[in-house]
């Protein structure tokens, strides 16, 4: 791929660390500049190797820059792009990160003329630059939200940077991508946020949180990301996602009307195992097929390790790993093979070495 010369990555958290580190460890350009106003971020952006230079104010070095990354918040997107425009060059590739496209492109596409609209989704709960890694953008779905000013070129350059970093771009119009992230990101969110808030107010919350097993865990671990990034999220896209929970509404209110009529009620739960079941960890038609296989894990020390290392001796390539439960008495975790072949290879190691699969 052609490197850039410059990119500067404004906003060093979680995902601007992350991609600094991605960009620099596949020499996608010959220099990383991070910029945040916090010198925190700074140091910890220098001390994880995620920029080759750091500046904590804007000023002319962004006139300098093929491609400028903006990593902030997705609340303050609008502002920020709005203070690096004055110091911008009309050459300048721009894109942004942020969770909501339509306002941040209505807002920042007339003022960086070649800017595209960006939404890696990728993320982790625990925010901050020391908890980026180059991995994060691994296998992610990537979204890029072209108009109809935007450049071909520009948008095939940004397509192969995607791509270079192990992620898979989508193009979408920026309104589909906000209705679309209302449902499958933005509406769990808030449910993740109102279940929590359901058991902790209630007046046996010490007894409900002994008794949250791990599908309430997993149901509700969004609740547990950074409440002003997710605060700003959900309302920078409140009216799709007031439409999305409109839809909600309707559809629980029918279920709870089934629960007088037991055989509708099944046939409701079978069809939502149906959905559920059909989506796979990588996205089929975005990213490869995946073979998986799930292993049960005792409850004892350095077993993952023993299953890993167990395969690796063998030549059985793992492509993703997924801790599913854990219990007392032991867990279980899934297993991602590239092949068929290589699944049962790994199924055939790990049932001589004792373990259960399935």
């Amino acid at each position: 791929m052609e490197r850039f010369e410059r990119i500067g990555i404004f906003g060093v958290g979680l995902l601007g660390g992350s991609l600094g580190l991605g960009i620099r460890e596949r020499f996608l350009a010959r220099e990383v500049i991070a910029y945040d106003p916090d010198p925190n971020a700074l140091s910890g952006a220098r001390a994880i190797g995620a920029a080759d230079r750091v500046e904590a104010s804007l000023g002319p070095w962004i006139g300098e820059l093929d491609l400028g990354i903006l990593a902030a918040p997705v609340g303050a997107l609008s502002e920020l792009g709005r203070s690096v425009a004055a110091h911008a060059s009309p050459g300048t590739l721009w894109t942004d990160v942020g969770s909501v496209k339509a306002p941040v492109v209505a807002a920042l596409e007339p003022l960086l003329g070649r800017f595209i609209g960006g939404h890696p989704m990728a993320g982790s709960e625990q925010a901050g630059v020391e908890n980026a890694h180059s991995g994060l953008l691994q296998n992610a779905t990537w979204v890029l939200t072209p108009t109809s000013r935007t450049n071909q070129a520009d948008l095939d350059r940004l397509r192969r940077l995607v791509e270079e970093l192990g992620a898979y771009p989508l193009l979408l119009p920026p309104d589909l991508h906000d209705r679309l992230v209302a449902r499958i990101s933005h509406l769990p969110y808030l449910l993740a946020v109102a279940l929590n808030l359901l058991v902790g107010e209630d007046p046996d919350r010490d007894t409900l949180i002994y008794l949250a097993a791990g599908g309430f865990r997993d149901l509700t671990r969004t609740a547990s990301g950074s409440p002003v990034m997710s605060r700003d999220m959900v309302v920078t896209n409140k009216e799709a996602l007031r439409l999305a929970a409109g839809d909600l509404k309707r559809e629980l209110s029918r279920l709870l009307e089934l629960l007088d009529d037991p055989e509708e009620l099944l046939e409701a739960a079978a069809r939502a195992k149906r959905v559920r079941d059909s989506i796979p960890v990588v996205k089929r038609g975005l990213l490869p097929v995946q073979y998986d296989l799930v292993v049960a894990v005792p409850d004892r020390p350095g077993e993952l390790a023993r299953i890993t290392s167990a395969l690796g001796e063998a030549g059985v390539n793992i492509k993703d790993i997924e801790v599913l439960n854990v219990r007392d008495e032991g867990g279980a975790i899934r297993l991602g093979f590239a092949t068929l072949e290589e699944k049962e290879a790994g199924r055939a190691v790990l049932e001589r070495a004792g373990y259960h699969t399935r």
